[in-house]
């Protein structure tokens, strides 16, 4: 995917109230940040945005933060907030390789991974979201019963996922593969802008759910 660089995205991200600069200040702190005791939880590529503001104001009792690395595609959510002022919502622009410098262990409540860049060429298998690296750092997060949800319409991503469960010493609560047809999984489910695109494509979804 070609992103289209956008001028002076990085500056107006760190000039708005709803990002974080520094978040490795905030690693222990983040029920400080956003003023209350609430559970916290994550997107780790939250591109536009558009799926964790749909799921903090159905859900205002929790707390969110996006993570996402590119600035151009941050800015598009950070635009968004301005609009809507959700306030158990905060976005960091950073890399996903960082997340434990920034998050303490047992910090966050969940985690989410939505549409993940699937890095096709096996010698970048480890830099996929859902690759056992990536689990490893999650397991040192995330709370003891927490868990972590992934959706993708990549099917070679998603066998893979799955493969590296074992691994990492994660297990699968929950799969399908196609969740839109899924009663019992697509129950309350929020979608992404990629989900709607692929979906209206007729591209089945897939997505499992899992803790260690």
């Amino acid at each position: 995917m070609r992103l289209r660089n956008v001028a002076g995205s990085r500056e107006r991200i760190a000039e708005s109230p709803f990002t974080i600069d520094n978040p490795e200040e905030h690693k222990g702190k983040w029920k400080e940040v956003f003023g209350n005791d609430n559970p916290v939880r994550i997107e780790v590529g939250t591109g536009k945005g558009r799926f964790i503001m749909d799921l903090a104001e159905a859900n205002p009792d929790i707390n969110y933060v996006g993570i996402e690395k590119y600035s151009s595609v941050l800015l598009r959510a950070v635009q968004k907030q301005t609009e809507r002022e959700l306030t158990n919502v905060r976005f960091i622009r950073m890399e996903a390789e960082i997340i434990t410098e920034v998050f303490e262990k047992d910090e966050v409540d969940r985690i989410y991974l939505n549409f993940s860049d699937p890095w096709p060429k096996e010698r970048h298998a480890q830099r996929r979201l859902t690759s056992s690296t990536f689990l490893r750092r999650y397991d040192q997060i995330l709370k003891e019963d927490g868990q972590l949800e992934f959706k993708t319409d990549n099917r070679d991503l998603f066998d893979f996922s799955l493969m590296e469960l074992n691994t990492a010493g994660w297990h699968a609560e929950a799969v399908t593969y196609d969740l839109h047809n899924d009663a019992v999984m697509n129950e309350g489910n929020i979608m992404t802008e990629y989900e709607e695109k692929f979906s209206a494509k007729g591209n089945p979804i897939f997505k499992y759910i899992i803790k260690r």
